[in-house]
Protein backbone atom coordinates (compact mmCIF):
# COMPACT_ATOMS: atom_id res chain seq x y z
CA UNK A 1 0.00 0.00 0.00
CA UNK A 2 2.79 2.42 0.80
CA UNK A 3 4.49 1.46 -2.48
CA UNK A 4 1.38 2.35 -4.48
CA UNK A 5 1.22 5.67 -2.61
CA UNK A 6 4.83 6.48 -3.60
CA UNK A 7 4.12 5.61 -7.25
CA UNK A 8 1.05 7.83 -7.21
CA UNK A 9 2.98 10.73 -5.68
CA UNK A 10 5.89 10.25 -8.13
CA UNK A 11 3.53 10.38 -11.10
CA UNK A 12 1.78 13.46 -9.73
CA UNK A 13 5.12 15.23 -9.15
CA UNK A 14 6.15 14.96 -12.81
CA UNK A 15 5.43 18.18 -14.68
CA UNK A 16 2.93 18.19 -17.47
CA UNK A 17 4.59 17.69 -20.82
CA UNK A 18 5.28 21.01 -22.51
CA UNK A 19 4.72 21.31 -26.24
CA UNK A 20 7.80 20.44 -28.27
CA UNK A 21 9.61 23.52 -29.60
CA UNK A 22 9.23 24.19 -33.31
CA UNK A 23 12.58 23.53 -35.00
CA UNK A 24 11.82 25.82 -37.94
CA UNK A 25 10.81 28.65 -35.59
CA UNK A 26 14.10 28.31 -33.73
CA UNK A 27 16.24 28.33 -36.89
CA UNK A 28 14.66 31.34 -38.61
CA UNK A 29 16.50 33.99 -36.51
CA UNK A 30 19.83 32.23 -37.07
CA UNK A 31 19.21 32.00 -40.81
CA UNK A 32 18.33 35.70 -40.93
CA UNK A 33 21.52 36.57 -39.05
CA UNK A 34 23.52 34.42 -41.47
CA UNK A 35 22.05 36.20 -44.50
CA UNK A 36 22.68 39.63 -42.97
CA UNK A 37 26.23 38.62 -42.04
CA UNK A 38 26.86 37.42 -45.62
CA UNK A 39 25.64 40.61 -47.29
CA UNK A 40 27.26 43.04 -44.85
CA UNK A 41 30.62 41.33 -44.21
CA UNK A 42 31.52 38.39 -46.44
CA UNK A 43 30.33 39.57 -49.86
CA UNK A 44 32.01 43.03 -49.76
CA UNK A 45 35.26 41.47 -48.52
CA UNK A 46 35.30 38.94 -51.38
CA UNK A 47 34.65 41.75 -53.88
CA UNK A 48 37.50 43.79 -52.41
CA UNK A 49 39.85 40.79 -52.62
CA UNK A 50 38.95 40.08 -56.24
CA UNK A 51 39.41 43.77 -57.17
CA UNK A 52 42.84 43.75 -55.51
CA UNK A 53 43.80 40.56 -57.37
CA UNK A 54 42.81 42.19 -60.67
CA UNK A 55 44.82 45.30 -59.75
CA UNK A 56 47.93 43.23 -59.00
CA UNK A 57 47.64 41.13 -62.15
CA UNK A 58 47.38 44.31 -64.28
CA UNK A 59 50.63 45.85 -62.96
CA UNK A 60 53.21 46.31 -65.70
CA UNK A 61 56.60 47.91 -66.10
CA UNK A 62 56.43 51.70 -65.91
CA UNK A 63 53.41 51.91 -63.60
CA UNK A 64 53.70 54.10 -60.55
CA UNK A 65 52.62 52.23 -57.43
CA UNK A 66 52.17 52.80 -53.71
CA UNK A 67 52.91 49.90 -51.38
CA UNK A 68 50.97 49.01 -48.24
CA UNK A 69 53.89 50.45 -46.26
CA UNK A 70 53.55 53.80 -48.03
CA UNK A 71 56.56 53.53 -50.35
CA UNK A 72 56.08 55.26 -53.72
CA UNK A 73 57.95 54.15 -56.80
CA UNK A 74 57.95 53.12 -60.43
CA UNK A 75 57.88 49.46 -61.47
CA UNK A 76 61.15 48.56 -63.17
CA UNK A 77 60.56 44.83 -63.71
CA UNK A 78 57.67 42.43 -63.10
CA UNK A 79 58.37 38.85 -62.03
CA UNK A 80 56.03 35.99 -61.23
CA UNK A 81 55.37 36.79 -57.55
CA UNK A 82 57.54 39.86 -57.01
CA UNK A 83 58.44 43.06 -58.78
CA UNK A 84 61.38 45.43 -58.80
CA UNK A 85 60.43 48.90 -57.65
CA UNK A 86 62.60 51.91 -58.45
CA UNK A 87 62.18 54.32 -55.56
CA UNK A 88 65.02 56.76 -56.34
CA UNK A 89 67.96 57.17 -58.70
CA UNK A 90 70.09 54.01 -58.50
CA UNK A 91 67.81 52.58 -55.78
CA UNK A 92 65.72 49.54 -56.57
CA UNK A 93 63.96 47.19 -54.16
CA UNK A 94 62.22 43.88 -54.72
CA UNK A 95 58.76 43.60 -53.18
CA UNK A 96 55.93 41.10 -53.18
CA UNK A 97 53.08 41.85 -55.55
CA UNK A 98 50.59 41.46 -52.70
CA UNK A 99 52.04 44.49 -50.92
CA UNK A 100 50.85 46.83 -53.69
CA UNK A 101 48.11 49.08 -52.37
CA UNK A 102 47.42 51.50 -55.24
CA UNK A 103 48.50 51.73 -58.87
CA UNK A 104 48.82 54.84 -60.99
CA UNK A 105 49.19 53.80 -64.61
CA UNK A 106 52.24 54.82 -66.59
CA UNK A 107 51.97 58.20 -68.23
CA UNK A 108 50.65 57.81 -71.75
CA UNK A 109 50.45 60.23 -74.62
CA UNK A 110 47.37 62.41 -74.59
CA UNK A 111 45.75 62.16 -77.96
CA UNK A 112 43.67 65.19 -78.78
CA UNK A 113 40.61 64.59 -80.88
Amino acid sequence: MIASLFFTLAQAAQPASAPAPDLFGMLVPFLCLGVIFYFLIIRPQKKKQSDHAKLISAVKTGDEVVTAGGMHGRVANVKETTLILKIAENTKVEIEKGSIDRVKKAETEVVSA
